[in-house]
């Protein structure tokens, strides 16, 4: 079922039909290097595979780095868990694909800026095409 999707930016506003799913929220709040969440924190490199479980999450291989953009603020005894993006072999896809990943899987490399900024998480934040 498509459903739709408001996305607003300063001075533009799009109304989008999607087809997906909003999946349940892994945590309430993430911290991130500024307020939108769009700074790299890290990179990080992939210390062993990781076979996503759903849709909110990437599958990594051994060695691959990652970009970290956000790290949930760990709840209720639950895992922790990054939010980053991770690129093909080939480059072919220059988006790369983003989701979420354990933060005990990948060692970082590179720390871009300090994750200081708690903002809440958005049901977008978990949406799954």
């Amino acid at each position: 079922m498509a459903r739709l999707l408001l996305l607003s930016l300063p001075g533009l506003v799009a109304i989008c039909a999607v087809h997906g799913i909003f999946m349940d929220r892994l945590a309430s709040k993430k911290l991130c290097a500024d307020d939108e969440c769009v700074y790299t924190i890290s990179l990080a490199r992939a210390q062993e595979d990781y076979n996503a479980p759903d849709c909110r999450f990437i599958n990594v291989k051994k060695g691959q780095q990652i970009y970290v953009y956000s790290k949930l603020v760990q709840e209720n005894g639950a895992g922790e868990f990054w939010a980053g993006s991770v690129y093909g072999d080939d480059h072919e896809d220059e988006m790369g694909t983003l989701g979420y990943f354990p933060s005990s899987l990948v060692e970082e490399q590179h720390l871009y800026q300090e994750a200081t900024r708690e903002v809440p998480t958005m049901d977008i934040d978990f949406f799954c095409e």
